[in-house]
């Protein structure tokens, strides 16, 4: 299609400058070549962005050496990470429904690199610890996660699945790939300039990036829906109370999900087989979970995101009460790797079942609410299942009480399908 004069702002190939199209509109957008380049730039991004939160697990160590604190001090900047990345997709996302994706990003972009200064020249615990879980978790890390996930769902709708899942797993990937980089820098600089060398590089690396985001996503500033325009109630339900569901399944799948992912390392070495060996459990299943975030997006992409959900709902529970039956070094791997496999695409079909049920214009805000629900059931999870093995000395009963809460993110996503069948019957 020949280039001509008129009013439509894309963005070209790798660049972010405004174009001219004639005859091109936002439904020939979707799935197009420019959409597939801009989510190679959110995929870049969120694996970029996604190092606030690994940073503070690989400095844990040394920063409780430096300040001589305990073990339960030096982990709070992590909790404060965690609460604030969660609190600030909701932000982000709500900048981005309205100003675009590329202004908040490049906001957060700055924060992030004058975080990890502020975190290398903290002269104190608190000072890091704010630096981290405000300055790095909530105004930076945040912007790379759900906001980029909600983004990469309005430029797709045939392929709408699989690019969610692609922009899910680029924090799996920054999961894979600043560890052992910030390992190296602590190694030969220690982990003051580590800091302030991370902050350089995502300064330098995701600005550009964030720079080829600048075009608006096609019908974002409208309220037409993915499946159904103009439709006002969601499944008949008001947009606030679909929202508030999708939150309840979200917490339920992943204090379950908590299970195995938080305590598999501590689970190991109660079993005698050490936590060396319990960290290369977890390294299994976040790489299996890589694989499984892409393979539920080619399934959503086939039967929608509510069913996709159900199916990992489904696999997860029951990968979940196999370690109440196994306990064996080789059946904990072969567990871990089958965990990986089933659950990893959970929380992408969240953002897809966003998409299909909300206007363009609130996706931002409201795949992040969803989003930081999950977050909570992760912390919840990890928590609980960490009091229940203290009441009882063992893990069984932390394990079934995660099959339990996966019962019951089951009933909340067999109702929503009940609801969705009797809503698109035909009259």
């Amino acid at each position: 299609m020949a280039l001509q004069p008129s009013g439509n702002l894309l963005c070209s190939a790798w660049s972010c400058s405004y174009v001219r199209t004639a005859g091109v509109t936002g439904q020939q957008l979707l799935d197009s070549r420019t959409a597939w380049i801009r989510l190679s730039a959110i995929i870049a991004l969120s694996s970029l962005g996604g190092v606030g939160m690994w940073s503070v697990i690989v400095t844990l160590p040394y920063v409780q050496a430096e300040f001589g604190v305990s073990r339960g001090a030096a982990s709070l900047p992590y909790t404060l990470t965690m609460l604030g990345f969660g609190a600030g997709g909701i932000l982000m996302g709500r900048l981005a429904d309205r100003y675009g994706v590329m202004r908040p990003l490049l906001g957060a972009t700055l924060m992030l690199a004058l975080g990890y200064v502020a975190a290398g020249l903290a002269p104190s615990l608190a000072i890091y610890t704010l630096a981290q879980g405000v300055m790095i978790g909530m105004l930076g890390a945040s912007a790379a996660f759900a906001p980029l996930v909600a983004d990469a769902s309005l430029w797709f709708q045939r392929r709408r699945g699989i690019a969610v899942a692609l922009a899910a797993s680029g924090n799996y990937l920054a999961g894979a790939v600043w560890p052992p980089v910030l390992t190296w820098l602590i190694g030969f600089y220690g982990w003051r300039m580590a800091h302030l060398a991370v902050g350089a590089i995502c300064l330098v690396t995701m600005v550009p990036l964030a720079l080829m985001l600048r075009a608006r996503a096609p019908g974002s500033r409208g309220d037409g829906f993915a499946g159904h325009p103009g439709e006002a109630k969601p499944l008949g339900l008001s947009r606030n109370a679909l929202t508030a569901i999708l939150c309840c399944a979200g917490v339920a799948c992943c204090v379950a999900m908590a299970m195995p992912q938080v305590h598999i390392v501590a689970y190991c070495g109660d079993l005698g087989y050490g936590v060396a060996r319990g960290a290369e459990m977890l390294s299994v299943m976040l790489a299996c979970g890589i694989v499984s975030r892409i393979g539920s997006g080619f399934i959503a992409d086939l039967i929608g995101g509510l069913p996709t959900l159900m199916l990992g709902s489904v696999l997860q529970g029951a990968a979940l009460s196999l370690f109440l039956f196994f306990d064996g070094l080789t059946s904990l791997f072969a567990l871990s790797a089958l965990f990986g496999l089933v659950q990893g695409g959970i929380v992408p079909s969240y953002a897809v079942i966003v998409r299909e049920s909300f206007p363009a214009s609130e996706v931002g805000m409201r795949v992040g609410i969803v989003l930081m629900a999950t977050l909570g059931g992760m912390a919840l999870g990890g928590w609980l299942s960490g009091v229940i093995f203290d009441v009882t000395g063992s893990y069984a009963a932390a394990f079934l009480n995660g099959v339990i809460w996966n019962a019951v993110n089951m009933a909340i996503v067999t109702t929503l399908m009940l609801r969705r069948r009797v809503h698109l019957a035909p009259a």
